[in-house]
């Protein structure tokens, strides 16, 4: 049985506007479902390789985000949160969420509890879901927070920080 509710919105379209770089992926076709080395529903769960460029002068350091927001609870899903990439560094290899991180970047635990990344894994037969891999560029070499902190936070402090933000989106429906 499909839940009916209404498509939310594009969440960081509710956010101040910043200027939007490129991000690709060759695990992540934008707009296409995720492959199922990213579905956590097939017991999958390798962050897909990312790469980025054109980022605003003045980046100093980045935050890459996976953040579901048409999950069936009233604050969305999220799957990813790595903070405090380096800026020199402008692309992660597919699971790299699982090896060793580059500089001080390290992992803030999505909502399954859990550091690093955790694949799509929506309800059985509900809508359509997206996920928003999302890199944002930041003006200060350290996002400020510590990796007990919840991805609310991480965001709360990159809608202060952030310069710049590139976006990719996945779909996925069980």
């Amino acid at each position: 049985m499909t839940l009916d509710r209404p498509v939310t919105p594009n969440p960081y379209d509710l956010l101040p506007a910043v200027p939007s770089f490129t991000v690709t992926s060759t695990d992540v076709p934008d707009g296409q479902p995720l492959g199922e080395a990213q579905v956590g529903a097939l017991g999958n769960n390798v962050s897909p390789q990312l790469s980025w460029s054109d980022a605003p002068e003045g980046t100093k350091s980045f935050v890459v985000t996976c953040f579901d927001p048409d999950a069936p609870t009233p604050s969305g899903y999220w799957h990813w949160v790595l903070v405090d990439l380096p800026a020199d560094v402008t692309s992660l290899d597919t699971d790299a969420a699982a090896n060793a991180l580059p500089g001080k970047a390290f992992h803030v635990r999505n909502d399954g509890g859990e550091p690093g990344f955790q694949g799509a894994a929506p309800p059985e037969g509900d809508q359509v879901h997206r996920y928003f891999f999302v890199v944002h560029a930041v003006g200060e070499e350290s996002l400020g927070v510590t990796d007990d902190v919840s991805p609310a936070v991480v965001s709360f402090n990159l809608a202060f920080k952030t310069l710049g933000r590139a976006i990719l989106t996945g779909t996925y429906q069980h």
